[in-house]
């Protein structure tokens, strides 16, 4: 974008209702005000989603209010995470609350996971780490209620997961209607839409997640590092050296 911020206007970015547009400007933008007028956008936008659907939500309970409103007609608001992950679920695949399928994550590639943790200390693992690290920071940058301060704590809600998620595929699932009080269905999003999508295994497992009072970070980092790959071979993230 030649001319700097001259050329480029809140007004005009607040015209642009877009995310992967935002995102892609943003990945390109090289001048430091440009990236904080687009980061600046991006927010405004999620902002402006979020207060759409909650004004969703409150007309829909006032609607279930009158009388002779269908049973069957409206999606109640406790269950619209479920119905968003439902309705990202391949044709065929069961959903992720029937009983017997709690998880997003099949009894064979979770068992194996402990080993695979541990593989995470590698000789230049404090460097790759770190660079890891502050590249899911400037991802998720955007993202109201994402702080990324380590591989641990900083994930436990499943937010952290989805907003990184959704940053490379912003039509998979509405970013704005998550709850971070439902870290199981947010796991669940994650990394199922990441499987789906940038094929990458589901390491990690819902129910083992939400047992823990903070997310194993060796856990956590080697799963991160799976999906930087697959987007790295989906050509989705461009790199001379991966982590």
């Amino acid at each position: 974008m030649d001319g700097g911020s001259e050329s480029l206007t809140s007004e005009k970015l607040t015209s642009i209702e877009d995310e992967e547009v935002l995102n892609k400007m943003l990945d390109d933008a090289a001048d430091f005000e440009e990236r904080r007028l687009i980061r600046a956008a991006l927010r405004d936008l999620l902002k402006k989603k979020r207060d759409k659907r909650e004004q969703e939500r409150g007309q829909r309970q006032l609607d279930l209010r009158q009388p002779g409103l269908s049973k069957g007609g409206t999606v109640g608001v406790g269950r619209s995470m479920n119905h968003q992950s439902v309705a990202n679920k391949p044709a065929g695949q069961p959903s992720s609350s029937s009983p017997g399928n709690r998880t997003a994550v099949r009894a064979g590639p979770a068992a194996a996971f402990p080993q695979k943790c541990s593989s995470a200390e590698a000789p230049n693992a404090k460097n790759v780490k770190q660079m890891l690290l502050d590249w899911c920071r400037a991802k998720t940058e955007p993202y109201e209620g994402v702080d990324i301060q380590n591989f641990s704590s900083s994930w436990k809600d499943g937010i952290a997961f989805c907003a990184l998620v959704h940053r490379f595929f912003p039509d998979a699932f509405e970013y704005s209607i998550l709850n971070p009080n439902k870290p199981r269905d947010n796991f669940q999003l994650a990394f199922s839409t990441a499987e789906r999508l940038a094929g990458c295994p589901p390491l990690l497992d819902a129910d083992d997640l939400v047992r823990m009072k903070e997310p194993d970070w060796k856990c956590v980092y080697t799963y991160i590092q799976e999906f930087y790959r697959c987007l790295v071979e989906k050509g989705l993230v461009k790199t001379k050296k991966r982590p």
